[in-house]
């Protein structure tokens, strides 16, 4: 558990670092259905904000926890960018995008956290 806690921390902070609005954590570990232990959900204003806090998730958890992803999808029109660590998903939408597809909704039985947005 401490090694996803120390990836999560990593991937909030990287997200924060590039200002990304409305953080929420969801902890799937209960949901036996489910592809993953964790998604981390948040936005940017724009395309080039949602690449760039995707380019800076993928940086930093590559510096500071050692871990690559094993794949990552969506920097064409960067409406929504997906980067898969395997157990943890990063979901990073344009506000239009996360509102149509409604992820914390659809996994409502999860455990929701959301972190507070910086300043």
């Amino acid at each position: 558990m401490n090694e996803n806690k120390k990836l999560i921390d990593t991937i909030v902070e990287s997200i924060q670092e590039k200002k990304g609005k409305k953080i929420t954590i969801v902890d799937l570990t209960e949901i036996s259905s489910s592809s993953a232990q964790y998604f981390v959900i948040c936005q940017g204003g724009s395309a080039m904000q949602v690449a760039a806090i995707a380019d800076s998730v993928r940086e930093l958890t590559l510096e500071n926890a050692g871990v690559k992803p094993f794949n990552y999808d969506g920097y064409q029109n960067a409406q929504w960018i997906v980067i898969d660590y395997g157990h943890i998903y990063v979901h990073v939408f344009q506000p239009e995008q996360r509102e149509y597809y409604k992820l914390e909704q659809l996994w409502s039985d999860a455990k929701l956290t959301e972190i507070p947005d910086l300043e």
